[in-house]
């Protein structure tokens, strides 16, 4: 695990922080604006000489009450929303600039691994003035992972992409997470992109560590904000198990059965992931025959959390899979949902997430 406890004051803003993260995987860090997540990765860079803090990536302590490691030698790359790329130089010199700053015998990552990660290799005699904004990104991701780092931060690295530009550098990003054993702290406001990366995510709010955990139980908790947003919804892990192409629809087995989604062919066996939205949820007493809902799933209610305005959230287990359903009110006590009750849930979209 990476552990890190912070106590940070910066005018009338306090950052008291006490959290563990793997040390594996993509970690999303995630809350309001101001609530001390770029704070949090300066601190844990070293950028910021602090008395009070505490830091251990896995077996190799970094900063206590009486030690601290300076920036230069812990082994942390930095990836900021803009991406810092030498203009002067060209890719390959870039991408050089870290890679040969470290020691041979303690490269885990050689430059051509990288090169080929992040599908580089038509750019590298390129000017960074000659890119797209997500082949730079790319570049960047790659000079810092070339910096073999123990550990790589990213303060909203995809924040200046538009929507199709991110979902060009979503996949490299999965590629780096299934390839290369670095922990990534990741900060972003968008739901979509951290429901798309992110294994795990810390939550915080005002200074304050308000929760942490599997990224599919922190968007299912309804004790917690995020449960309650505008588009709440859970995270399911999935394989491709079939597709029809007569009605162009893909089937995806999931631990409660099969989700039927409007697709083109995907390859058989390619594991997913899909996001189903609170509003997009039903729910009946008794299965439904006439209905254009292809989805409908048995499940079970856990807890529910009245919320404003008439609204509840009814958490569910569809056959180990979580699931949230925003209902009206008058409807959860018309058909009298509580912990236990047995339901349908009838899921009119599924959103595949690329």
């Amino acid at each position: 695990m990476i552990e890190a406890r912070f106590r940070i004051t910066r005018g009338t803003f306090i950052l008291d922080v006490d959290l563990q993260m793997p040390s594996q995987g993509i970690t999303a860090l995630y809350g309001p604006s101001g609530s001390g997540k770029t704070t949090l990765l300066r601190a844990m860079a070293g950028l910021d000489r602090l008395t009070d803090g505490y830091l251990k990536v896995g077996e190799a302590l970094w900063q206590n009450a009486h030690y601290f490691l300076p920036p230069h030698l812990r082994d942390v790359g930095y990836v900021f929303q803009e991406t810092t790329l030498f203009p002067h130089l060209t890719v390959r010199k870039n991408l050089e600039y870290g890679f040969k700053r470290v020691p041979v015998n303690e490269r885990r990552i050689s430059f051509d691994q990288a090169v080929d990660l992040f599908d580089l290799e038509a750019l590298l005699h390129r000017s960074p003035r000659h890119l797209s904004g997500g082949e730079r990104q790319r570049v960047a991701i790659a000079r810092a992972v070339l910096t073999s780092p123990r550990l790589l931060l990213m303060d909203e690295p995809l924040a200046a992409l538009d929507l199709k530009r991110k979902r060009e550098i979503f996949p490299f990003f999965e590629q780096m997470n299934e390839t290369l054993e670095i922990p990534v702290l990741y900060v972003s406001h968008d739901p979509n992109e951290v429901a798309r990366l992110a294994d795990y995510m810390i939550l915080l709010n005002a200074g304050r560590l308000q929760a942490s955990g599997e990224i599919r139980d922190m968007l299912t908790r309804i004790d917690l904000p995020l449960a309650h947003d505008h588009d709440a919804g859970t995270i399911i892990e999935a394989r491709v198990s079939a597709y029809d192409p007569r009605y162009h629809l893909a089937e995806l087995e999931f631990i409660g059965g099969i989700f039927t989604v409007a697709r083109q062919a995907l390859p058989l066996g390619k594991k997913v992931r899909v996001r189903v939205l609170a509003r997009d949820v039903s729910l009946t007493l008794e299965r439904q025959s006439d209905t254009s809902i292809l989805n409908i799933f048995p499940a079970i209610v856990e807890a529910r959390s009245d919320a404003e305005h008439g609204q509840t959230m009814v958490h569910l287990n569809a056959g180990g899979a979580s699931l949230l359903a925003r209902l009206t009110q008058k409807s959860v006590e018309a058909l009298g949902l509580s912990p236990g009750k047995k339901v349908y849930a009838q899921i009119k979209s599924v959103a595949l997430l690329e």
